[in-house]
């Protein structure tokens, strides 16, 4: 590909001459008019003056020779000049002037070909005298008098022309050293370097691509701490549940006792549902970090989708769940898949701090403004210190539960952020525990649509401890 210096000096060159050209065409044009007028009064005064040096009563042989005028100066003999009778006689002619009639026109400017040259010819009459003096000269000396004067003017830009080139690739080569400078810069960065870009000295036409990649350089080293915040997570957490695994696998193995290999097996079902629960929020948050595409492209069933994950969390230790059922007739434009890993979260969240025999409520309310779904729990809350703390990954606060790993409700946020809904959390006014609200702004023309009419629903879910 061509680089940008050849393809600048290229545009610049090509520029130049065809600004060249059009104003050596300018010069030509301007040149010849003003050489024509130069040479047309040139004409005049020459008719003039050869008409007030001929004798008052002219000369009256049509014999005279044609040498009769060369002691009138007619400019060099660049000119030819005749003087005719008003009778039509050839009275005098100049040395070279053809024997032809230069012009039939009685006076002023003509022009008329003889013996295939063209001639430009004044004619001035004197009746006094009773002659016609005609003075012409060869167009084609004149298009040679122009032809010189752009010869000389084409000349020396022959020999500008490699400078002017010269001095552009050497303008181009200093305006582009930053370019380059940033380049060797950026060459011999390390892997791991990610520290912005010093861009005091540039110019102000590079700052925007600095700029640009300092914030990409930002982006990518948040992307990476993200990720060695995950790996280092996922390793440490992890290490726990799958030595609980182990340990309780050995005790089952070695245990007579019915009731205590049951213990242990029970222990082992937990440890693997807490393990399942931490590695899906890693799947799920780093698929959040990766997805850049989300769209809100599908009609969702609030109702049908928290239905879905209540049955999905069903079990044996009884949590009472409600959902309102408003929620059954209420559908939402959004990212079906993102939309359920939020409402998946908050629901888990509420069981897993809810009191054993607690109830979780999902309730869902709308004005002109807002959507807004909620799901109450009836735990200990968040401290009012850690409402704005809990939503950062990895915070787990002062009541942290065991099986928690400080990611559901990060998720919770990212994914109802691609769907263009914010999360808000509020502790209970009416009793102990937390409201976890989806607040969902609908257009100033739009409203939930009602779908079907549902009674009350009560479910019994797992609640693991």
């Amino acid at each position: 590909m061509m680089s940008l210096r050849t393809r600048l000096f290229l545009i610049l060159v090509a520029a130049t001459g065809v600004i060249w050209l059009f104003a050596i065409g300018w010069i030509y044009v301007g040149t010849k008019h003003e050489v024509e007028s130069v040479l047309d009064a040139r004409l005049q005064e020459a008719a003039r003056m050869v008409a007030s040096l001929v004798p008052t009563k002219g000369v009256a042989t049509p014999e005279a020779s044609h040498d009769a005028l060369d002691g009138i100066p007619i400019y060099e003999r660049q000119l030819s000049c005749q003087i005719w009778s008003l009778d039509g006689r050839l009275v005098a002619r100049s040395s070279g002037a053809p024997r032809a009639r230069l012009s039939d026109t009685e006076s002023g400017f003509s022009q008329r070909d003889i013996d295939g040259e063209s001639w430009r010819v004044f004619t001035v009459e004197d009746a006094d005298k009773g002659i016609r003096v005609l003075v012409g000269d060869r167009l084609g000396i004149r298009e040679h008098l122009v032809a010189g004067i752009i010869k000389g003017l084409l000349t020396p830009t022959l020999l500008i022309v490699p400078l002017l080139g010269f001095l552009i690739w050497s303008s181009l080569s200093s305006g582009l050293r930053p370019l380059r400078t940033l380049a060797r810069e950026l060459q011999t960065r390390g892997a791991d370097d990610m520290s912005p870009v010093q861009a005091d000295r540039a110019p102000p036409e590079i700052l925007p691509m600095t700029a640009a990649l300092n914030a990409l350089f930002e982006k990518v080293e948040s992307a990476r701490q993200h990720e060695r915040e995950i790996t280092a997570f996922a390793a440490h957490e992890l290490r726990t549940p799958l030595a609980g695994l182990r340990t309780q696998a050995q005790v089952a193995i070695s245990a007579s006792d019915p009731p205590a290999r049951e213990r242990a097996l029970r222990q082992i079902l937990i440890a693997v549902d807490r393990t399942t629960r931490l590695v899906r929020q890693l799947l799920a948050m780093a698929d959040l970090d990766a997805r850049h595409d989300a769209r809100p492209d599908a009609a969702v069933n609030l109702g049908a989708a928290i239905d879905e994950i209540v049955d999905a969390a069903r079990g044996h230790d009884r949590i009472r769940v409600e959902i309102e059922p408003a929620l059954s007739r209420t559908t939402v434009t959004a990212n079906a898949a993102l939309l359920a890993v939020a409402l998946r979260n908050l629901h888990e969240n509420a069981v897993e701090h809810t009191f054993d025999s607690g109830l979780v409520r999902w309730r869902v309310n709308s004005d002109a403004d807002a959507l807004v779904i909620a799901v109450e729990d009836e735990g200990p809350g968040i401290p009012p210190d850690e409402l704005k703390l809990v939503t950062r990954r990895f915070f787990r606060g002062r009541l942290k539960r065991p099986s928690g790993s400080g990611l559901g409700l990060s998720i919770v946020e990212l994914a109802l952020r691609a769907n263009g809904a914010r999360l808000n959390l509020v502790n209970r006014g009416d009793r102990s525990g937390l409201r976890a609200e989806i607040v969902w702004p609908l257009p100033s023309d739009k409203a939930p649509v009602r779908t079907r009419r549902s009674s009350a629903v009560l479910r019994f879910v797992t609640k693991t401890s």
